[in-house]
């Protein structure tokens, strides 16, 4: 492992060894001997061209050449803030190839993102395209390589003055798999989630990834004839590698890289592309459900809709499988630190529309503990924790997080609060941070939010802790509503009352909004959400406006 990095314990890094769990290769030879059973197929697909298997494997000898000319060697970090182009996937292969440690960028991040990864990480290159959605990547590249001066080197999908152009043909180019890589020292750093602060960096190495993502293309169906589609940012773990582009490249699929998340684009797309595979988050499958009923034919060809990144509710989950009877409806629970779980294709709708999974691989260990780390019973719920073959054991050069984040015996404390059904499946309640403490009482956000989105008016729902004197909190709903209706504070009591919840767990305050703030996978930004209303209510009371009171 590089310094930096902790090392899985021997015995458990033998035991997978040993259980061929972790296989002696790298990513870029596990690649080249795939490509070689499919050279002649389709490999690649994005909105300007296509390559096959050849064609992908000698771009990326093109440009690993290219990153040794360029000073590029192993060990050395590169922020790859590519959007999804097929640039992605060969200038990452090459990464692979010369040993260099790739380090997954959101197109979306802007300098302070980027000038925190390029100095934490003393990154060596960065890659972008010169502009895209409107926004100069190259001059904010030219002005991080003034201000950080181990930023040698920018590489670009276009010719740009004084950057590296990733198209140049003018050196000698090499072949891929044929470097001596360990393969179970780090092969990439993904990037922790969540919507506050710097994200932290996570260490994937060639071995475990490669079982993530070939157990996620088992688990999915995923195969030679498949076609999958990666609309979220190829850059975050679920489109990456679960099983993502790099399950498609290992099972000889085909990867199709879209730039939008808008249902009617995505629908022309599955329909030119003869689809099959569809990652998404929850906001993108209620997308497709807008999709007017005439243009239905158009996902024939869409077997398999895979669900993740936040919980998908039991009603879209149903209303996806009646408007669409055809597809299969996948829940995936995952985290770029490692544990994957999933529903299977064959599981019974029942367990599809109502659970997230149960762990991908047989080696996974989990627990469900409460605050004091000791194991709730059957069916109870508390906070996950977790370790695996493909679990991290820390981030990167984080040693007080990882004092928070993993326990002494190796599990990663998730902050996901889950409970276990008999069959072994979990059910994701919430997170941590997302219960409102209301004067002792624990309400569930994502409960309430799960009720909320049964009104026939509303199209979005966050719930978020709001403070309060007497209480610590209350529940505030964050509420977007379709066209042409309305709803209130009594309405939606009301509403709720009718469907059964406790008083206690009502929101006492609504904020409607034209649409919920989306992190770029989907996800609500709550921290945002709950400054907002902070800084309204002391507002509010500088102002000498009263709240209105509720029981």
């Amino acid at each position: 492992m590089i310094e930096g990095c902790t090392p899985f314990p021997p015995e458990f890094a033998d035991r997978y060894r040993r259980g061929g769990i972790w296989r002696a290769e790298s990513i870029p030879q596990a690649i080249a001997r795939a490509a070689g059973r499919s050279r002649d197929s389709i490999a690649l697909i994005d909105p300007t061209r296509s390559v096959g298997y050849g064609e992908m494997i000698d771009e990326a000898g093109r440009m690993a050449a290219l990153l040794s000319r360029n000073g590029v060697a192993a060990g050395d970090r590169v922020v790859v803030q590519l959007p999804n182009c097929i640039e992605f996937a060969t200038f990452t292969l090459a990464c692979f190839e010369v040993g260099a440690i790739p380090i997954m960028a959101l197109p979306a991040f802007r300098r302070a993102e980027l000038e925190y990864l390029v100095s934490f990480s003393s990154a060596k290159a960065i890659a972008i395209a010169p502009t895209y959605r409107n926004f100069d990547h190259a001059q904010l590249a030219f002005e991080l390589q003034h201000a950080l001066p181990n930023l040698r080197s920018i590489f670009t999908t276009a010719p740009v003055p004084g950057c590296t152009w990733l198209h140049d043909r003018t050196g000698d180019t090499g072949p891929i798999g044929v470097s001596r890589i360990d393969p179970f020292d780090v092969a990439l750093f993904l990037l922790s989630g969540g919507t506050t602060g710097m994200p932290k960096l996570i260490p994937r190495t060639h071995a475990d990834y490669l079982y993530n993502a070939r157990e996620s293309a088992k688990v999915c169906g995923l195969g030679p004839d498949s076609r999958i589609l990666l609309a979220l940012p190829a850059e975050h773990n679920f489109p990456l590698a679960c099983p993502g582009l790099l399950g498609a490249i290992l099972t000889g699929a085909c990867a199709v890289f879209c730039q939008s998340t808008q249902a009617p684009e995505l629908a022309a797309i599955i329909r030119r592309e003869r689809i099959t595979h569809l990652p998404c988050v929850p906001s993108l499958a209620l997308g497709l459900l807008t999709i007017p009923a005439a243009a239905h034919a158009d996902l024939a060809s869409l077997r398999v809709i895979t669900v993740g990144g936040q919980r998908l509710q039991e009603s879209t989950a149903r209303s996806l499988k009646r408007t669409f009877p055809d597809i299969v409806v996948q829940q995936v629970l995952g985290m770029a630190e490692g544990l994957l779980c999933f529903t299977r294709l064959t599981d019974a709708d029942e367990i599809a529309f109502t659970t997230q999974g149960r762990p991908l691989s047989p080696a996974d260990e989990i627990r469900i503990v409460n605050a004091d780390g000791s194991a709730m019973s059957d069916g109870e719920v508390g906070e996950l924790w977790c370790r695996g073959p493909y679990t991290i054991r820390g981030y990167f050069n984080a040693a007080e997080r990882n004092r928070e984040a993993f326990t002494d015996d190796g599990y990663y404390r998730t902050g996901d609060l889950v409970r276990a059904t008999p069959s072994g499946n979990l059910i994701v309640e919430g997170r941590i941070k997302d219960l409102i403490n209301r004067g002792g009482e624990k309400i569930s956000a994502e409960e309430i939010e799960s009720h909320l989105l049964a009104h026939r008016a509303v199209s979005g729902a966050a719930v978020v802790a709001m403070p309060d004197a007497a209480l610590g909190e209350k529940a505030c709903a964050f509420l977007a509503l379709r066209d042409g209706e309305s709803l209130d504070l009594e309405s939606m009591r009301e509403f709720l009352g009718a469907r059964g919840v406790a008083r206690f767990k009502w929101p006492e305050r609504i904020e409607l909004l034209n649409q919920l703030p989306l992190t770029n996978v989907g996800k609500v930004k709550k921290a945002e959400l709950r400054r907002y209303i902070e800084e309204k209510i002391a507002a509010e009371e500088m102002g000498g406006r009263a709240l209105p009171r509720r029981e």
